[in-house]
């Protein structure tokens, strides 16, 4: 049997009936329509083997996250999945690797009404791009996309979900942690297959006051709302390190195990980790009703762990309210 070529490898793993766009993939360019009253909202985002994922990930949890990482965006924007471009480096075809790709990639695009449209691929190092186009509606002529600049004093801070345990997984598939068997497959399972939040960024909108996706770590994406809003913040590093799902497995069976991750271990995964994809964002207190509404719409818990403030800089807390020196640092690809 011989090799797949480029256009053959696009029509059996990536080609289907445009749905929503007016034209798909085959063409020189896609067209999409956007509804009346509606705005684009456009993010790309690129995973490179050996930087943002391990060799031995299996490939339908790739395809998935490799979606994920774009929806997260259109989530935190408030935005509503429309479609996507693929570009695709690959060092040879291996359909074995490409059916199951292709499968956990379509299957989270289906499950968002989200379609390719079009893309690239060639020969060379694995790297995938991807291209996410979504819509939010414009009420008034006011766009109700979610920002990052619009947090103001005495704003409460929330993240959806749960935080730190895709840290805590890298960590141990780099060989720097032993974990249960467990504990890696749960935490695992949140560093290679994350959830965008794609349902509760769309009923926060006009709610929330400003919003982005937890990708580099909740810290340091705090710092870009903070940045943009020209506020600072209060934070309970204790409140945000209960977030960490697996650490309620070694509380559970907590006499079988010799040693344990220690308290700075846990903040460090909840504050510093990133590959969350949760949303982190503010409302204003008198929206807190209005924002428990929203999670149970979206069936995504949320948890307050801070608050705006005026004063510039970001402060934070333990569980008893007392200083912690911040010596945490987000994932920065130059750093």
């Amino acid at each position: 049997m011989s090799q797949l070529g480029e256009f053959e490898l696009i029509e059996r793993y990536f080609k289907r009936p445009a749905q929503r766009a007016v034209l798909g993939v085959g063409d020189d360019c896609a067209l999409l329509q956007p509804r009346p009253g509606t705005q684009l909202a456009i993010s790309s985002d690129m995973l490179v083997e050996g930087r943002h994922f391990l060799a031995t990930v299996d490939p339908a949890r790739l395809g998935h996250k490799a979606l994920a990482v774009n929806l997260s965006d259109l989530a935190a924007c408030g935005a509503t999945p429309l479609a996507f471009t693929l570009a695709l480096a690959l060092p040879h075809v291996d359909e074995g690797w490409l059916g199951p790709f292709a499968h956990g990639l379509l299957a989270l695009a289906d499950a968002h009404g989200c379609e390719l449209v079009g893309g690239d691929t060639t020969r060379g190092p694995l790297n995938i791009c991807i291209t996410v186009f979504g819509e939010v509606p414009v009420l008034a002529g006011r766009s109700q996309a979610l920002l990052r600049s619009g947090a103001r004093p005495g704003d409460a801070l929330y993240v959806s979900g749960t935080l730190g345990d895709a840290a805590l997984a890298l960590e141990v598939l780099l060989g720097r942690l032993s974990a249960p068997a467990a504990v890696l497959d749960a935490a695992r399972l949140r560093l290679e297959q994350p959830s965008p939040r794609v349902a509760l960024g769309q009923a926060l909108r006009g709610i929330a006051s400003a919003a982005i996706d937890v990708s580099d770590g909740l810290l340091g994406d705090l710092g870009h709302i903070l940045r943009q809003s020209g506020v600072g913040a209060l934070v309970d590093a204790d409140v945000a390190s209960s977030l960490v799902a697996t650490k309620s497995y070694y509380t559970r069976a907590s006499g079988q195990f010799d040693t344990q991750p220690a308290l700075a271990d846990w903040r460090r995964w909840a504050l510093a980790g990133g590959d969350d994809y949760e949303l982190l964002f503010t409302a204003p207190p008198s929206a807190e009703a209005a924002v428990a509404a929203a999670a149970l719409a979206s069936q995504t818990p949320v948890t307050r762990i801070g608050q705006i403030e005026a004063e510039p800089g970001l402060r934070l807390v333990d569980g008893q309210g007392r200083p912690l020196a911040n010596r945490y640092t987000s994932f920065d690809h130059f750093g």
